[in-house]
């Protein structure tokens, strides 16, 4: 139940590993921070973290009228997710689902979910192309979807993998936003010094190559890591982390308290 949402997100990137979760939750947090109300759903019906990066393990989804009722994170609810994570029986639960399958689960959280009104709803999307993002943009079609944050880290067989997925975006007409290299260097905690551990600069030759904003490169910082819930705007704001996701919000024209 879309009808209500005015502006859908897409998290995307072809590659597996990059932070696309942690992403989703932070830019979420952000939003909701920014006095937004917010819907994070979680779609990686393999690998769901939305639940555990949020402290929301162990809740429940429970059923209405009007479809599914998602997990509220605050008492104001202003953040509002689902996942398939809250679906499992614990969390070394496994989905051994074939392809239809999985299609009907994600058309139905696209569908049944009583998100109400929404200024913002980010979808966390498994890694690749295949039924899962099919499944979305076919769902999607009658509802404006403001595009796609794509995902990578500075590697370069993670820049191959990640080109396809904006190959994708172009042949299903999903807008690009931008883009965002991942696990850029590392924060010491102690002395805050930044090393290149993977490399640096595969984003930016990315954006050029495909001519697509970048957006700003993220660090592998251990005190965002560790936030859980916690927006690094808020909790981390002198961060790098934090300063990039300032600047997505400045772009999707977010006004500031």
């Amino acid at each position: 139940m879309l009808d209500n949402v005015k502006h859908i997100i897409l998290i995307l990137s072809g590659k597996g590993g990059v932070g696309k979760s942690t992403i989703s939750t932070q830019l979420s947090l952000t939003l909701k921070d920014k006095g937004l109300k917010v819907g994070l759903l979680d779609i990686d019906l393999c690998g769901p973290s939305i639940p555990y990066l949020l402290q929301l393990e162990g809740q429940d989804v429970h059923q209405s009228e009007g479809g599914w009722v998602p997990v509220y994170t605050d008492e104001e609810k202003k953040l509002a997710v689902m996942s398939i994570g809250f679906l499992l029986n614990n969390r070394n639960a496994s989905v051994v689902w074939r392809g239809p399958k999985k299609t009907a689960m994600v058309k139905q959280f696209l569908t049944d979910v009583c998100w109400g009104n929404l200024d913002y709803l980010i979808i966390d999307t498994p890694p690749g192309t295949s039924d899962e993002h099919i499944t979305i943009m076919e769902n999607l079609k009658g509802v404006k979807c403001d595009g796609a944050i794509i995902v990578t880290t500075p590697q370069q067989v993670a820049i191959e993998d990640v080109r396809k997925e904006i190959t994708f975006c172009k042949k299903t007409g999903i807008p690009v936003i931008g883009i965002i290299e991942n696990m850029s260097g590392f924060v010491c905690p102690t002395c805050t010094e930044c090393t290149n551990i993977f490399s640096k600069g595969g984003g930016k030759s990315l954006s050029e190559l495909v001519k697509v904003p970048l957006l700003g490169t993220l660090p592998i910082d251990p005190r965002v890591g560790n936030l859980r819930a916690k927006s690094c705007v808020t909790e981390l704001p002198d961060s790098p982390s934090a300063k990039v996701f300032t600047d997505i919000v400045d772009i999707l024209n977010i006004p500031k308290d």
